[in-house]
């Protein structure tokens, strides 16, 4: 039980005995600098339980815990906040529990049919993976990692939006302008490749357009009659019909982007558990509107298209099938959301790493779930993200103007390259092992500054300002993590004695942020918000470089001083990188 849990039993047991009622809640924060203590009871709720001055109210408080823990060595009032200072006998035991623990904060899974699906990346195969979805299969990965962390099995999944106009725009223009490229003939990467072709298509079509409107048709009329969209539109019935050419095309070109995905996936980190393919997936739902159709859940209009009415939830009719019986988004989305759950029993809810222009879509589709009757659609929620901009501006895929996954890596491990190079931080590093610390870092400055941003916020990504080693950033805390292996190889001590020495105030601070480790795991994956982690890690490394720079280690003044202090910056170091290890972020032994 932590300090926290023992207190808030203590509390509500005094408001019990001082006060004849129960109290609901108790809230903690941690104590200003200013005063004496090292957590605060807030008062100030309790006042809806019983009336009353809040100070005295505080000092009733304040005494009882005093005269019943022992870890409360003493307390302070100071308006409706009552501070209490532990002691450090509470703070070394604690420490002695968890120093040589490298999964400590981490809860192994224990409730059956309480697994997670976590949805994230979720690509076209008609281009490679450009810097938004470097955000979301960031973002998608570290909940799922989280989560996991927090004592819940997790299953990664990804969409795969392999068919459709788009994906035929590709297949077309390699066929007219391609002259049998390939990746191997090319040297290109297969989802580059196949991305140049959606680019030229564009342009082409853009080409033929303009020579309609010079001939007299509207801009409107001149889209529509283009030849090439005409013949993309042929394309698209062809294969919905299954004619084998058009099929075996398909089938080699989404190859290609397949195997490029996985380049992209393997450098930036990340993986997935399950796949599932709209050209799978797009005519699942429709039983499942027939059967809502019945129960009355939809309702069919004069032309034959079937509608949900949400007008009494705040929302809108949502048509759910066309009036020629096709499918629309919304109808794959709840058969599949249907599917997984009967391949994966055990789901007792869903995570959607999606932008946030789509928050519609999903308000929509949870509400049809749960009008469905399932009752695992209360545990459906939408990881919800803003865009990702750079100082250049917006990014338009059919212009082929986006900011490329591949090349933003690249670009990171240069700037790594370059500032590292400029420091002199490897001089005696061999070439190799600079190449890998540069990726590490540079790897690591790209989703540190992605992931401490919290994920509803716009974000406009420096690459040079992230691989800064100052500030709130990952080199900075990749650097502390390296210093403290340095500490390590340097020291020669009993990792399992247990030493009480009196504690710093440097030491105490330090283990008051080590104890919030598994509070803050809980809390990320509870809001699903990976900067929660990040700005944790950051401050946790604030602490203990304050603490280094203000306590001797090998200076102590006894050999059991000098055991602790190298015990606890080993434990900070194992929390750093557990805590970087959820955010898929490395660290370097040296650098």
């Amino acid at each position: 039980m932590t300090i926290q849990e023992t207190l808030a039993l203590k509390v509500k047991e005094a408001f019990v005995s001082i006060y004849k009622v129960e109290l609901p809640t108790v809230e903690f924060q941690a104590t200003r600098k200013e005063f004496a203590g090292d957590i605060t009871v807030v008062v100030f709720p309790m006042l809806r339980v019983v009336k009353g001055n809040p100070v005295q109210i505080g000092e009733n408080l304040g005494q009882y815990l005093v005269d019943n823990v022992t870890e409360v060595e003493e307390f302070n009032v100071v308006k409706g906040f009552l501070n209490l200072v532990i002691s450090d006998t509470h703070y070394l035991e604690f420490f002695q529990g968890i120093k040589n623990d490298k999964k400590y904060g981490f809860v192994s899974p224990t409730v059956a049919n309480d697994a997670v699906m976590v949805e994230y990346s979720s690509p076209n195969t008609n281009k490679p993976l450009h810097l938004g979805h470097v955000r979301n299969v960031l973002l998608g990965y570290s909940v799922a990692e989280i989560i996991k962390a927090s004592g819940k099995k997790v299953y990664k999944t990804q969409v795969i939006n392999d068919r459709g106009i788009h994906i035929c725009k590709s297949m077309l223009a390699w066929s007219r302008f391609g002259n049998g490229e390939t990746p191997e003939s090319t040297g290109l990467k297969g989802d580059k490749l196949v991305g140049n072709y959606y680019v030229k298509f564009d342009k082409e079509y853009k080409k033929e357009i303009a020579v309609l409107v010079s001939e007299g048709k509207t801009e409107e009329e001149a889209k529509k009659q283009a030849p090439l969209i005409l013949e993309a539109q042929d394309m698209l019935r062809k294969w919905e019909a299954g004619e084998e050419e058009v099929i075996a095309l398909w089938k080699k070109m989404n190859q290609w982007v397949y195997d490029g995905f996985e380049v992209t996936y393997k450098n930036i980190g990340v993986d997935f558990d399950s796949y599932y393919y709209e050209s799978n997936t797009y005519l699942l739902g429709k039983d499942n509107i027939a059967e809502g159709l019945e129960n009355g859940v939809f309702f069919k209009k004069e032309d034959g298209s079937v509608w949900c009415d949400l007008t009494a939830d705040g929302l809108d009719e949502k048509i759910v099938l066309r009036s020629d019986g096709t499918a629309v988004y919304m109808t794959q989305d709840i058969g599949t959301a249907i599917q997984r759950i009967k391949d994966n029993p055990d789901i007792g809810g869903m995570i959607y790493t999606v932008g946030n222009e789509q928050d519609y879509h999903f308000k929509v589709l949870f509400l049809i779930l749960k009008k469905l009757g399932y009752a695992w659609a209360d545990n459906l929620h939408h990881l919800s993200y803003g865009m990702v901009d750079l100082p250049s501006g917006k990014m338009k895929s059919r212009e082929g103007t986006v900011v490329d996954a591949d090349e933003l890596m690249t670009e990171m491990v240069t700037t790594s390259r370059e500032i590292s190079e400029e420091l002199g931080k490897l001089d005696g590093y061999t070439d190799t092992q600079k190449e890998e610390v540069y990726t590490t870092i540079g790897m690591g400055a790209l989703k540190y500054f992605i992931l401490k941003v919290d994920p509803k916020k716009r974000i406009l990504f420096n690459p040079k300002e992230s691989v800064d080693f100052q500030g709130n950033t990952g080199p900075f805390i990749q650097y502390t993590y390296a210093r403290i292996q340095a500490i390590l190889r340097k020291a020669e001590i009993d990792y399992s004695k247990n030493v009480t020495i009196p504690l710093h105030e440097k030491e105490k601070e330090l283990l008051k942020q080590v104890e919030l480790y598994p509070e803050i795991i809980q809390l990320a994956a509870t809001n699903q918000s990976p900067a929660l982690i990040a700005n944790y890690t950051y401050d946790l490394v604030k602490g203990y470089n304050s603490f280094f720079q203000n306590v001797s280690i090998f200076g102590a003044d006894s050999e059991d001083e000098k055991i602790f202090r190298v015990q606890l910056s080993s434990l900070v170091g194992n929390i750093i990188k557990s805590a970087f290890g959820l955010l898929g972020i490395a660290v370097p032994e040296r650098m």
